[in-house]
């Protein structure tokens, strides 16, 4: 089989783009006719660097039809299969895409990105192109297309870089890669490591395309074919081009697996001994952080606690299953030092206990019943500790965390064995902080700067939106029991400052709220909140 690789020139003056397309497509118009495959690099109908958004978007508007076109009509010439990247316009906007034509020219494939790069994803405000990215937020299995009995997966650009998506990739058995890319600041050297690294990992061949800024330049480019052993059979380095490979497509790589090992490929002796529970977080069970999962919330305030005990392992468990994009709970520190949750100081309500948290070790508190008083079903339940909490669910679910030591001030504020823990779990994103204290939400911001930060009501709704309001936190916890407005409401978010309401156990006051503009609803019935709220829609 025999493949083409084509590296246009890219310049990052916005005055090139009319010079850059030309001579993509008189690079096209090399290609010989005996092509069986040919692989243009990414954004093709963006052929140079563009300085805005609404230039970045004309540019698209600009070369879009005319790149499928010419693309179209390649296949037709040179009865190839292509493989070209432009975007795709959907009903909520442009997506980073990659198609597939026959050797007729039809459209067979699309594969969008599966890893937007910031620039993409961020808003025009932020200096970013604003696509559309709303597919990337879910669960999907890697994109497969057969042609010819070949198996095609892809990878364009910065997905690269994400190691973590190469076994996904490899247990779909692709036997060619598509790799329409740009990688504009990486060296050549570190290009061939990843190439490499990736078709050793997959088991399967790279056929990269990407753009060259100048025959000189140590970046960028290495438009390249590489074997499923490492070997690469074609790199281009910033020459620019069209470069022709030979190659089996169904040709595997087989090693020994390990010290007297039978052959295999590599990724198949590594499943053998593959332990995914040791990697914090990984796969389709890993909710969108913070930022991305969208509002309107409704978080279960200390758990599903009309079916479990508050603020339990049942309760969270309960409410994550029945499809809670929040829970929320307490910390308190032991007599020596461990992190726990309950909402009380005092343990008398939910628990055969008595004084309070912090008189106790946490051996004393693991021998008392947490259960009981809800139910005898639950008897002997314990009280769990803040990492047993993450150990199970971090990253499954976004949690509003309300570090009551904080708000008691505290002597000892645990900040950082929290912020240890945090890291431990890889949930920082997946996480904010809720306290009435300003200094240790502004403490925690500098050692934790990807997590969230919620000001509690203190001493009441309005000072506490003035103190969000001078120290940038990300949202605010407004109170049934202090007077609020909608006024309140609309000051926040003209700040960009997200609205929690604490809290809401009925679904028409719940739709009440909501119908204000609050953004996120605290509730301690969550399946009658969430249900009946679908139901008043």
């Amino acid at each position: 089989m025999k493949a083409y690789l084509v590296q246009p020139y890219y310049s990052f003056k916005e005055a090139d783009l009319e010079t850059c397309f030309d001579g993509m497509l008189r690079l096209l118009d090399t290609v010989g006719e005996d092509a069986d495959i040919i692989v243009l690099p990414e954004y093709t109908d963006v052929p140079a660097a563009c300085g805005s958004k609404s230039a970045f978007h004309d540019a698209i508007r600009r070369y879009n039809t005319l790149i499928k076109e010419k693309a179209a009509a390649t296949a037709r010439r040179c009865h190839a299969m292509v493989f070209f990247n432009a975007a795709d316009e959907t009903s909520v906007g442009w997506r980073n895409t990659t198609y597939a034509l026959d050797r007729a020219g039809n459209v067979v494939g699309k594969y969008y990105k599966a890893h937007p790069a910031p620039s993409e994803v961020k808003a025009e405000k932020d200096g970013g192109n604003e696509l559309d990215v709303s597919y990337s937020y879910t669960f999907r299995q890697p994109d497969v297309i057969e042609l010819e009995g070949i198996r095609f997966g892809f990878m364009t650009c910065y997905d690269f870089y994400f190691y973590e998506s190469f076994a996904p990739l490899a247990r779909q058995k692709v036997d060619i890669i598509i790799g329409c890319s740009h990688q504009r600041t990486d060296t050549h050297e570190a290009l061939s490591i990843i190439n490499r690294f990736l078709c050793y990992n997959t088991n399967a061949y790279l056929l990269r395309s990407s753009v060259s800024l100048g025959e000189d330049s140590e970046i960028c480019g290495c438009s390249c074919a590489i074997a499923p052993n490492g070997k690469v059979l074609a790199d281009m380095k910033s020459k620019i081009g069209v470069a022709c490979v030979e190659f089996e497509p169904h040709a595997k790589y087989a090693k020994p697996a390990g010290f007297r090992g039978a052959p295999k490929a590599h990724y198949e002796y590594i499943e053998e001994g593959r332990r995914p529970w040791l990697y914090r977080n990984g796969g389709a069970s890993v909710v969108p952080f913070d930022q991305y999962m969208p509002y309107p919330r409704i978080c279960a305030h200390r758990g599903y606690n009309t079916v479990a005990p508050e603020n339990t392992m049942p309760a969270f468990g309960a409410a994550i299953a029945m499809g809670a994009e929040e829970i929320e709970f307490d910390l308190w520190a032991t007599k020596d030092g461990k992190l726990v949750t309950a909402h009380d100081a005092n343990l008398e309500r939910v628990s055969n206990g008595h004084g309070n948290i912090w008189e106790h070790t946490l051996e004393e508190l693991k021998k008392l019943d947490f259960g009981s008083h809800f139910s005898e079903k639950y008897k002997d339940l314990r009280l769990p500790t803040f990492e047993e909490i993450l150990a199970k669910f971090a990253g499954r679910v976004i949690m509003n965390i309300h570090v009551k030591i904080w708000d008691m001030g505290a002597a000892d504020d645990k900040l950082e064995e929290i912020a240890s823990l945090i890291e431990k779990y890889d949930c920082e994103r997946h996480i904010y902080f809720m306290t009435i204290s300003t200094e240790k939400l502004l403490a925690m911001r500098e050692r934790l700067p990807h997590a969230g930060y919620c000001r509690g009501a203190r001493p009441n709704n309005e000072a506490m939106i003035e103190e969000a309001i001078r120290h940038r936190f990300d949202k605010v916890q407004i109170v049934c029991w202090h007077p609020y407005n909608k006024e309140m409401v609309d000051r926040c978010h003209a700040h960009g400052i997200i609205c929690n309401f604490c809290q809401a156990d009925d679904p028409h006051s719940a739709k009440e709220l909501l119908d204000m503009g609050f953004d996120c609803i605290l509730t301690n019935d969550f399946h009658a909140v969430k249900s009946g709220l679908e139901e008043l829609a």
